[in-house]
């Protein structure tokens, strides 16, 4: 009987029973602990069973880029508040809070770089800033990328970590879906190549929108890569789910991404795709 695998975003860091939250260097697989310097050592991953921990975007860069080569744009836009939207607090507020939790201006950075010596578009999502949700910056910037990489025709690397669309901008949220998928398709048009590398977890709107139309695709391994989590499935269906429902290994087998790559392979894979896709070819 194989160990059940947890991949309940919701779930991913509970409370312990005693109510205390684990620490965020606890494995949360083998329960190993390990100190900041040790798990960056390692690109944050548990040297013991193998768990990929999250990485914020701006660490995301430093372990792909070239050292120095990345260049960003776009950095200056910011998400204003159309709609006046309130939950329990108002949306503004919790921008400024993920804007001074992250350092990044939004859930999403841009901009040029080399990746083992090769030229690249990068866009990178961070979970960290509102649950990586792709509001309208989130959407212009990936386009941008796009265009950026078509005018110089190089390819676009894509990271992706993200509970989908951002819902205090409603159904203007929801258009970022077609305009990144027509940003793809002109990068296409314009002979121009999109890799896309997907992180736990990668859900909703963007994963049914630009993470799923790379030229390439590979996945981290045990990343959740499904529209609606495995719970949320479950109760919906009322049916038990496979131990592995949607996560990378179970999407690899049904032919959805085209490889599982282990972070610290990550970096020369990208660099070999690069080659094979110099020149926008």
């Amino acid at each position: 009987m194989s160990e059940r695998i947890d991949v309940s975003i919701e779930h991913k860091h509970a409370p312990r029973e005693d109510g205390a939250r684990p620490h965020p260097n606890t494995c949360p697989r083998c329960g190993s602990h390990y100190r900041d310097d040790e798990l960056d050592a390692n690109l944050r991953v548990c040297p013991q069973c193998g768990h990929h921990f999250p990485v914020h975007a701006r660490e995301r860069i430093r372990q792909l880029a070239d050292g120095d080569s990345f260049s960003e744009e776009a950095g200056e836009l910011r998400s204003d508040d159309p709609l006046g939207f309130f939950d329990l607090r108002p949306y503004t507020e919790r921008l400024a809070e993920a804007e001074l939790s992250t350092g990044l201006g939004e859930a999403m950075v841009i901009g040029r770089a080399e990746i083992e010596e090769q030229p690249c578009q990068l866009a990178l999502m961070e979970f960290g800033f509102m649950g990586g949700s792709m509001g309208r910056v989130v959407g212009e910037k990936f386009t941008r990328a796009c265009e950026s990489a078509a005018e110089r025709r190089v390819p676009l690397v894509s990271v992706t970590t993200t509970g989908g669309a951002r819902m205090q901008e409603g159904i203007l949220s929801l258009m970022q879906l077609p305009k990144t998928v027509c940003a793809v398709e002109d990068l296409h048009d314009a002979g121009g190549t999109l890799i896309s590398v997907m992180a736990h977890p990668t859900t909703a709107g963007v994963l049914a929108s630009f993470a799923s139309l790379g030229d390439v695709i590979v996945a981290e391994p045990g990343a959740l890569l499904s529209f609606t989590g495995p719970r949320v499935v479950q109760q919906t269906t009322r049916e038990k789910l496979p131990d592995d429902f949607g996560l990378a290994e179970s999407n690899f087998r049904h032919g959805h991404v085209d490889a599982i790559v282990p972070r610290p392979e990550l970096r020369p894979t990208v660099g070999r795709l690069l080659r094979l896709f110099a020149d926008g070819r």
